[in-house]
């Protein structure tokens, strides 16, 4: 029952869910209380009305087990990556065990020169536990890339609900509304930030602006 509810899940990304994802998906729910998050120093928080529109943070220097795709979709290019990370996380490693989840899965897409779509390829990045930062457990899949990421300072705005082009380019938009004319953060580059599964429907997410260096 679990698999069929993730494979309609993925049928509405246009993507087939293997068999074997089976395993990754059973231990993926067995352990999805225990999520460690991706350690941030909070900076700020603008708001609207009494209500937080979007907050500033600086995230440190970090390991993160990183994927690149470039499917005709985004939904597809995002599906396929953490499909591949979820077998890393579950078993498919040096050392053979379950690595534990970490919050939040990041995307890191780039604009057209037009800004009015999405470029094909999209990087998906799973942060490594604290306890593997240090000696992080090598993938069995070589289209999966270690990578010291630098440290990162963002806006951040929250959104619920499916992630799709369309749904990215309208809150990249909104945000922009919100902040009016700044140079103080990166134009072409931005990171949708994932805390839930996929199979959940309003999950969480937050867009990024990347501030300047």
């Amino acid at each position: 029952r679990l698999f069929a509810h993730w494979e309609a899940v993925a049928s509405t990304h246009r993507v087939s869910l293997p068999r074997d994802m089976a395993g990754p998906i059973a231990q993926m729910v067995r352990h999805s209380q225990a999520r460690e998050p991706v350690p941030y120093v909070f900076l700020s928080q603008h708001g609207k009305c009494e209500e937080a529109a979007y907050e500033e943070r600086r995230y440190p220097a970090g390991k993160w087990a990183c994927v690149t795709m470039g499917e005709p979709m985004y939904e597809q290019s995002i599906s396929m990556s953490f499909m591949k990370l979820m077998r890393y996380i579950c078993k498919e490693n040096s050392i053979g065990c379950h690595l534990g989840m970490t919050i939040p899965v990041l995307n890191e897409i780039h604009l057209t020169k037009e800004g009015t779509e999405l470029e094909r390829e999209v990087l998906t990045a799973y942060y490594l536990p604290g306890v593997f930062q240090q000696n992080p457990p090598v993938p069995m899949d070589p289209e999966i890339h270690i990578t010291e990421r630098a440290p990162l300072r963002v806006i951040t705005r929250v959104f619920y609900g499916m992630t799709t082009e369309e749904t990215i380019l309208r809150e990249i938009s909104l945000f922009w509304e919100l902040l009016g004319s700044t140079d103080t953060v990166l134009r072409e580059t931005y990171i949708v930030a994932s805390y839930e599964n996929p199979s959940i429907p309003q999950r969480r997410n937050e867009i990024w602006f990347i501030c300047q260096a």
